[in-house]
């Protein structure tokens, strides 16, 4: 008889793990652990990691990154993809250095760019959804075109922008806080309400999960991506604005080596490429734990090629996880 209840303790543990990893909030748990586990080795290895300047400076390089990652993150969840937002964000800081030098409001360059990022959002959405092109292939196609845009404005040549109220936005603080991470996690907060708190949001994960069940339900699956596209727009250019004001100057290609990065953070941090599942929280964790990798491989003058390769072997290893926690929850 002891032997029977020594026999079914595995079953019994090994079912209940099952059932934890397939919660929703596992994959998120697992990456809070992760980052805590980096965070105390790079705590002990680098005298210079814990330092308060070091901290920020992890919160504002990867401000940027984080933006276009968490306004990324609802348009994968309802189906969606854009390659282009990097490519948004380097010409939206060329649109404001242009208008600028030809005697505009630096502040109503910034609204034209904006307004501007969410006409090429739109123009985004409407191939996808209305001629039902494949996202990859659209958005592919529109950074080459808003990419290629940038260099013909600008001659390949960055613009300098060297405006005191504009520059505080890349580099001002805020109570110690740079500027830039308070409006990443201002937006980050807004677009987790709007995922959790409102029937836009349940919109978004039925798109993704299930479109077809979605539309006879009588959710307008297109309207819904068209507006996230719209979104994905207008915060890359938020970012490429951002990034225009850290540098000083306004480079076509500033943003483009970011979008891989991007990408990542968005899988890593649990958002199915099929749509119908991810959370903005965990993006934001995939986020810090990419831009404390990089802070602490650097701070260890661990080669860029080796930084590469980590950040490859962490990915990788995220995703493999992540699958084998949604096929043990079916």
């Amino acid at each position: 008889m002891n032997e029977d209840v020594l026999d079914k303790e595995p079953k019994v543990f090994g079912k209940q793990f099952r059932e934890l990893l397939s919660q929703e909030w596992a994959g998120v748990a697992v990456l809070a652990v992760f980052y805590i586990l980096i965070f105390i080795v790079f705590s002990v290895l680098s005298p210079y990691f814990l330092q308060a300047r070091n901290l920020m400076s992890i919160g504002s390089n990867m401000s940027v990154i984080g933006l276009m990652a968490v306004a990324g993150t609802p348009l994968i969840v309802a189906g969606g993809l854009d390659l282009s937002v990097a490519a948004i964000a380097g010409v939206s800081g060329v649109v404001v250095s242009l208008l600028f030098g030809f005697g505009i409001n630096i502040w109503v360059a910034c609204l034209i760019a904006l307004a501007l990022a969410s006409l090429m959002g739109g123009f985004n959405g409407l191939l996808t959804t209305r001629l039902r092109l494949d996202p990859l292939i659209v958005t592919l196609g529109t950074m080459s075109i808003f990419g290629g845009a940038a260099l013909v404005l600008t001659g390949g040549i960055s613009k300098p922008l060297i405006i005191p109220g504009f520059n505080w936005l890349g580099s001002g603080r805020v109570w110690g806080v740079p500027v830039p991470l308070l409006i990443m996690l201002g937006v980050c907060a807004f677009i987790w309400w709007v995922m959790t708190k409102t029937r836009f949001g349940r919109e978004i994960y039925a798109t993704g999960g299930n479109p077809e069940a979605s539309r006879i339900m009588g959710i307008n699956v297109n309207r819904v991506q068209v507006v996230l596209y719209v979104v994905s727009a207008i915060v890359g250019a938020i970012a490429g604005i951002i990034l225009a004001a850290m540098l000083g100057a306004a480079a076509p290609n500033a943003a483009g080596s970011h979008l891989l990065t991007v990408i990542a953070a968005i899988i890593l941090g649990g958002t199915s490429l099929r749509g119908g599942r991810g959370s903005v929280w965990g993006t934001i964790l995939a986020v810090l734990i990419l831009g404390t990798l990089n802070n602490g491989l650097t701070l260890l003058d661990v080669s860029s090629f080796w930084q590469e390769i980590t950040r490859g072997i962490v990915l990788i290893g995220a995703v493999a996880f992540d699958q084998i926690r949604v096929r043990t929850g079916e």
